[in-house]
Parts: structure tokens; sequence; C-alpha cells
């Protein structure tokens, strides 16, 4: 608490009272600013712009308001710098409806720090009455502005002892070769003796404090045993459960991160706090053999390439280490030659839904769907199909009897229910189903034709679900097994499947099983996958970490969908928030995997429906529906889809994975989730950023235009949001105008989308700027472009040329619109030929923006779709004559 402070809460309220005009006050002022109270900002400049935005009601918008920033410099002592005003025209860009009632004002200045500031802000509204503090408004902590102005070389020579305080002796540190640019690399081992008598052997070995106490520290953790999940906090480091890798902020804006490897020669290490707060390596080995766990170190200035340094190098450890596995890898590499590019857009792009129902029910279900125009591509039979023994007390004790489907829930047979979806509805391009990787939750019957079929073996469990004993496939049959178990789905007309609960692998008390069958059974899996169903597969229950990195990491087969977090359950409200910023987080390292992450299947007919929405269409992974049949929010769909011009419903995915663009932001914080993405080019392309209100009240932050991924300083941009439908005038990165003014309810959200502008230069009328919006109307709508051209022709008229993949509303932005005509300046095509008048209208939101209705302009010329299935759209306007 700065010198000073006092309580002055009621004062104040007794001021703003008893003001002559005054009837009641609704609100009491709020404060926000950039750099954010109670977080850590690195710049890379010395001079940064401070602002501040105060809320206040709209009766007292007149007062003398004046706020200060209280500041310390590198712990010395506390200051105040006053900001000064803000004109409206320099003040940031607000792209949502402010209340009449509220009043928004700016207040800024230049600050210029050698190393760090540690700030706080406070506000009266008039010289002469009482400060108001931030803190005791919001309850918010101070913030932190780190200056990180050095040239970093690959070629530094830093000893890791230097970074790590009380680097254990015995520990074998080698400097590494990093791939990342900017970044230090080193590998560090700890022996592990030999597992005996079928026990595992452990080992606990203290690795030292990074940077003698960090700043702030992120983790991901085995959240439980299938899953990773997300742990934040400051010194002194302290892990609740096992981490698989964490990031440590130090004082000086630089980044150490830890990532323990896992999988090669059946030894685990995984990431420990101690008592004193240090870090402890955890090391499992389950080899015959003396061996080392391996932990990878990478420091950086940059969070993300410092991450990047330690997993290209760990896909190159397990690449070197697959000894052995030579026939394994040329098979994987035959089948994966036989895989056509086109199976990606069909597999991952369309619409999915996923329930888990008798025949007649799924069949009702699917015909549901169609009655409300839902088409979707993929149907995905889950959990419930198959033919289980039920024995015991819960599905972890329940085994798998024979490849048909349980035969009272499926009278006819799995073949009969497939054929009959397939040929009722022929939308649906692909019909997978659910199975665990060892069969069911509780492995095989012993009762079962699958027993009676192939070799078995028993092996014991050790987990907080699951302990017990559970039958499985033997190592010698796996890979029969499951060439017959696909082979027969493959007749059946299934065409792809989810392969879940396979981190049961890791549960096993017995080394040699662990050491035995592993590899085995996801070898076998993913060579069956790609045999029959071309890889047309989702991994789930998978982020143990031995998996993770024999599974997900090697890049010598195509991308395959990973579940990318713990499950939608849509009955606990408060899983909902969680579920996003965990998904979000892991993604942090699962981006660097050889996956597609899926953020899970959600159902559209939901309080927090738009919340998942949203945050799939920026995940850039596939997206999946588990609507109640017949209980559907049509207009959701909508926003997450379009139809193709030959009538598929696609969804429109980014292509680069969203993930947190704060990684050291915990939970609890009141801060917005802030989820980036990023569609296109380097550059040319399209930056998207979510905004997600996770915490229990309302959030004001202020956002700058180059911290959303992708963001270049050497462009020019518009900024439209996706719920509102407003659009920013044109605005350059790192100016006042560049930063964005958001609000949030709780559970409310936003998705900003960044169109990089070109401008053209008329000689009657000045500097012009264009910026293609994509399908508007649609979450992440810049992703249904696939091409984009534009050029200023020597008649005077600009050209603009796109493709889309899907049809809807084609937004273009034009800074001149409001002086133009259609009827005069515009010509507008679809595959060549001129569309109806009546469906290019201007935006009734922003009156820059030209509205092109494809959709409805398509249906009405009778157009039909060409050999690649896309729709061009051609503009042309005069920028001479307006």
């Amino acid at each position: 608490m700065p010198k000073g402070e006092r309580d002055i809460d009621s004062e104040f309220h007794a001021v703003c009272v008893s003001k002559p005009d005054a009837s009641v006050v609704e609100m009491e002022p709020t404060i926000s600013s950039y750099p954010p109270l109670g977080q850590v900002t690195q710049f890379k400049d010395k001079t940064f712009q401070f602002i501040a935005r105060l809320e206040v009601d709209s009766v007292y918008a007149e007062d003398p308001w004046e706020v200060a920033v209280w500041h310390s410099s590198s712990d010395a002592d506390w200051t105040e710098k006053l900001l000064s005003p803000v004109s409206i025209d320099n003040s940031p860009s607000s792209l949502q409806f402010v209340k009449h009632s509220r009043t928004l004002l700016y207040f800024g200045a230049s600050f210029s720090v050698s190393t760090s500031l540690k700030f706080t802000l406070k506000f009266r509204n008039g010289h002469n009455q009482p400060w108001r503090w931030s803190r005791k408004i919001s309850g918010t902590d101070d913030g932190i502005a780190l200056i990180n102005s050095s040239s970093p070389s690959n070629k530094t020579d830093t000893s890791l002892s230097n970074i790590i305080q009380g680097l254990n002796p015995e520990l074998i540190v080698a400097a590494a070769e990093s791939q990342t640019p900017n970044t230090e690399l080193w590998t560090v081992r700890a022996s592990v003796n030999p597992a005996e008598d079928d026990h595992s052997a452990y080992v606990d070995v203290d690795l030292g404090t990074p940077w003698g106490g960090a700043l702030r520290y992120f983790a991901l953790v085995r959240h439980g045993s299938p899953w990773l999940g997300p742990r934040h906090g400051s010194k002194p480091f302290n892990l609740d459960k096992d981490a698989m890798m964490c990031s440590f902020l130090s004082h000086h804006g630089k980044h150490l991160v830890l990532l323990g490897v896992s999988g090669m020669a059946n030894v685990t290490t995984l990431l420990r706090s101690s008592d004193s707060g240090s870090v402890t390596l955890h090391i499992r080995s389950d080899n015959e053999a003396q061996s080392t766990g391996l932990v990878l170190a990478s420091v950086g200035d940059d969070f993300e390439s410092a991450v990047a340094a330690v997993m290209y190098h760990a896909r190159t450890v397990i690449f070197a280490t697959g000894n052995g596995k030579d026939e394994i890898s040329k098979e994987i590499q035959s089948l994966t030659s036989d895989i056509k590019p086109e199976w990606y857009e069909n597999w991952y792009d369309g619409l999915g839904y996923c329930q888990h129902l008798t025949d007649e029910k799924i069949l009702s279900a699917v015909e549901a769907l169609s009655k409300n125009h839902i088409n979707i591509s993929s149907l995905i039979i889950d959990d419930n199909w198959q033919d289980i023994d039920y024995r015991g007390e819960t599905q972890y004790q329940y085994g798998w009897r024979g490849f048909e489907a349980e035969p009272n829930a499926f009278p006819n047979g799995l073949k009969d229910t497939v054929s009959l979806i397939r040929s009722k509805h022929p939308s649906i391009q692909h019909v997978a189903v659910w199975h665990a990787l060892l069969g069911y939750w509780g492995g095989i019957s012993s009762s079962g034709h699958l027993a009676q079929t192939y070799k078995t073996v028993q092996v014991d469990r050790a987990d907080s679900n699951c302990n017990g004993p559970m039958m499985v496939i033997a190592k010698e049959d796996v890979g029969k097994f499951y060439n017959d178990f696909y082979h027969f789905l493959s007749d059946c007309g299934i065409d792809g499947v989810k392969t879940d609960v396979q981190y049961m692998i890791d549960t096993w008390i017995s080394a040699k099983h662990r050491r035995e069958l592993t590899e085995t059974y996801l070898d076998s899996w993913i060579i069956s996958a790609l045999r029959y169903f071309s890889f047309r597969a989702i991994s789930c229950m998978s982020q143990a970490p031995q998996l993770l990195f024999l599974q997900q990491l090697p890049h010598n087969r195509p991308a395959m969908l990973a579940r990318n977090s713990d499950d939608f359950y849509p009955d606990i409200p408060d899983s909902h928030p969680w579920h996003l910023f965990a998904n979000a987080h892991n993604a942090l390292l699962t981006q660097h995997l050889n996956i597609l992450p899926d953020w899970d299947m959600f159902q559209t007919d939901h309080e927090f429906a738009g919340f998942h929405a949203a945050a799939r269409c920026l995940s850039g992974g596939p997206i999946y529906i588990t609507d109640v049949p017949g209980k559907h929010n049509i207009n959701l769909i909508s926003e997450m889809t379009g139809p193709t011009p030959r009538g598929k419903t696609v969804i429109f995915r980014p292509s680069v994975v969203g993930k947190s663009i704060d990684a050291y932001t915990s939970y609890d914080e009141p801060v917005m989730l802030k989820i980036g993405s990023y569609h296109g080019r380097a550059v040319t392309g399209t930056p998207l950023l979510g905004v997600f209100n996770t915490s229990q009240r309302a959030v004001s932050e202020l956002i700058p235009l180059s911290r959303i991924p992708g963001v270049s300083a050497s462009n020019l941009y518009v900024v439209r949001a996706h719920r509102s439908g407003l659009v920013t005038p044109v605005i350059e990165p790192g100016s006042t105008t560049g930063i964005l003014a958001v609000s949030l309810d709780v559970r409310d959200y936003e998705i900003f989308t960044a169109f990089p502008v070109t401008r053209f230069d008329s000689e009657t009328n000045g500097r012009i700027y264009l910026a293609n919006l994509g399908l508007v109307g649609k979450m992440t709508g810049a992703a249904a472009i696939t091409t984009n051209q534009s050029e200023l022709l020597h008649t005077g008229r600009v050209f603009l040329d796109t493709r889309l993949k899907a049809l809807g509303v084609l937004g273009v932005y034009i800074s001149s619109l409001p002086d133009m005509l259609i009827e005069r300046d515009f010509m507008v095509t679809i595959q060549g030929q001129p569309i109806p008048p009546h469906t290019v209208t201007i935006n009734k939101v922003d009156g820059h923006v030209l509205d092109i209705d494809v959709e409805t302009a398509w249906k009405e010329m009778g157009l039909t779709p060409g050999w690649n299935n896309e729709v061009e759209v051609k503009v042309y306007f005069d920028i001479e004559h307006l």
C-alpha cells in the first residue's frame, strides 16, 4: 500500500451525492490502464506511453477529473506523476456500445524507464477533492512494467548456474544448439536406477531455484491422470501436482522454460516444487538398465521462443532415440504417402455431431438436425454402442466382449445403422465410433469372444478412479487385434475413430507391462488408423507425459486430432470458464505437437454456448456439437458455419492454433482471458483476438493492437468486433488510437479481427483505404477467404478479387464509402456474372462497410459450383469521381 493512502470511500460518496444536479449514482467510477494494474507487462523500448481510462457517471463527466500514477522505478522511492487528458481524436478505440449514463475519459503520459516500473493509480474529481486509489476500487495489486532492451545472441556462453541459483552439481548439464533464434538451450540429466522385480525405480533430484526466485511462474501440470492443466503464481514456487513444463519470469524480463522429457527408454521425468521453493526432478524408470531422466532448459527474452526452443529440441531427441523401430517408421511412411490432401478439409473443417444413443435414437437425432437445416459433415457414435459385460460397480470394471455393436441397442448390427444413416443423410461424409485404446474402460471381458480369440494378459492398476485388475490384449496379438477391429469397422461403413482412455496405460503398476505394451499399443493403433481411416482419428485422454512425446510429437505422419483438455461438463456452471482457460493455456505447449487441438464438443442450447462457440472458432481445431436432439441454437450455429456452393456445411478454422497471450496471468485474477489466433500468410494475414470474462465480476481493459499475435508494425489496420459489428477507422499499431478499450460483464465475450488495409491514392480524392473483412456475421469469417487480391486499374477503378470457401455476406471496408453511391460507383460480379443490385448494401452498423450478400445472390442467380467448390466475388469501384 503506497504511503498516504487512506480510506476515503465514504468521503467520496458524500461529495458525489451532494452534487446539486445528481439524483442517483448508478455506479462509482472505474479505472483501467495500459500497462494494466496487477499484471506484468514487458516492453522492448525504454520509453512507453501510459494510458488510463476512467469510466464515470455522465452526471459528473464535466468535473475536473485528475488521474495520477504512483510509481517506483527499480526499487527507488515512490513518486507521483499526473497524467494529462487525452483528446477524443487521440483516444483509444472502442468497439462496444457505451451506456448513455456512462462517460469514458482518457489520460496519458510518456514514461522513460531503465529496467522496471512498479505502479498503481489514483484519481479524483477536483483539485480539492480527496484521491481515490485503484486498489480500493478494484482490489487490484500494483502493476509492473519490465524493460527488456537487450540484444540477445545465441552465442553468449551463459552458464545455467547463473540462471538457476544453487544448481545441483550432481546433475549432468550440457549446452545444446537451439533451433529458435535469440534463445539458449541446455540438456540436464539425472541418473536413475534400474527397475527391479517388476517395480519401477523412482528418484527425486533437486535442480535449484530459477532466478533465485521468479517474479512469476506458469506451469502445465498433470491436472488429472489423463489431462494437463495450468498453474500460476509468484515466488515461492509452489505446485500442487507434478508438472510437465514450467516457465519462470525473471525480474529483468527473461524467461526460463523447463521441460521434462518422457517416453525415451521407458523413463518419465516430471517437475515438482520443494518446500524451499526450488525445482525438483521427479523421475520414474521402467527400464531394466541404469538410465537418466532428461530436462530441457531454455532462456530467452520472449516466452513463445523459449517454449519453442525446448519443444523443437525434444522432437529431435525423440527422433534420434527411435532405435529398433525402423520397420514401424517405414510402414507409417508408406501408409502416409497414400493420404490425399483433400481429406484434411473433409475431416477437420466440417461441422461434427457427437451422441451416445441407440441406433433408433441416433437416426432420430440426425433427422432432427436435418429438419433444422443443420447439415453436419461428421457423426461420432460415442461411448455406449459396444457390447459390454457391465460387471462391477463402475465403468472402470466393464469389459468389452466383441466387435459387433450391442445387440439390444443395435438389433440389426452396426453396419445396418451406418448404412441407413448414409442413405438418408448424404451430407454426412464421415461416421466415426468411440472406443477405448484398450477396448473399453475396463479393458477386455474375460467371458467374451475377444478373450477367446486373442491372447490376453491381466494387469493391475493404481489410480484414484480405477484401482484393481483389468484384462487387455497381450503384446503378441495387439497388432492383429487392431487390424481385425478396424477392418470390421471399415466393412461396416465406419471411416473414423475417437480413441479414448489412452492414459490407462500409465495407471498400470507393473513396470514390465508399461515397458512392453505402451509403444506396442500406440504403434498398432497409429498403423491401423492410417491403413483403414487415413488417420481420421481423435486421440483422447492422452495427455499422460509419455503419450504426448511418443504419439503426438513425431512429425512422420499427418497431424491427428487430439483432445486438448478435460471434458465439457454442461451441468457444472463453474467448469465452463475454467474449460476455456485450461484449453487456451494448454495450447501454449500443444501448439508444438503434431496435432490439431480438439477443445471438446459442446451444446449450442446452453447458457455458456456463445462462450464455448467463440473459443472453438478461434482454437484452430474442429467443432463438434452434442445438442439434445431438437434443441439447437440455429443462429449460433450460423455464426460458426456456412454452406459451401455444393451445400456442405463448413467451419471457419484459422490457420494458426488459438492460445492464451498472457502466459503468467492466473485464473483467479480479475482479468480477461485473451485467446490469440491468426489466419493467412505472415504480415499480410489476419490477426484475431477473443476476449472472455472468466472472472466473477465485470472487467475493463485497454488492449493495444500490437498485442494481438501477428500484427505487424509496418501495416495499418481496421479492427472489427464480431458481436457489435463496429469497425475502427484506420489505426496504426503503437498509436494511442491503436489501443482497444474493452469492457465485459460476467460471462461476456467478444472477438476482434484486425484486417490489414491497402492504400490507394486518388488524384482527386486523396488517400482511400480498403480492407477485405471476409464473411461478416461469422465469428471467424476472415478464415472464409481463400484468396484476396486488390489493385488500382489504369481506368481509375479499384479491383478487389476474392475467393470464399462458403456462402454468406462479404464485408468490404472502404474509407470513402460514405461519399459514394452503390448504383453509380460499384459493379460486383459472382462467378463472372453481375450480382442482383439489391444484394449490395451499406452496412447498417458502420457506413464504411459494403455488404455483399453472396448467399442470397447465389440462390437467386441459380449458380452452380465450379470444380474447386469456391465462389469468386469481384468488386469494382471508382475512386476518382466520388
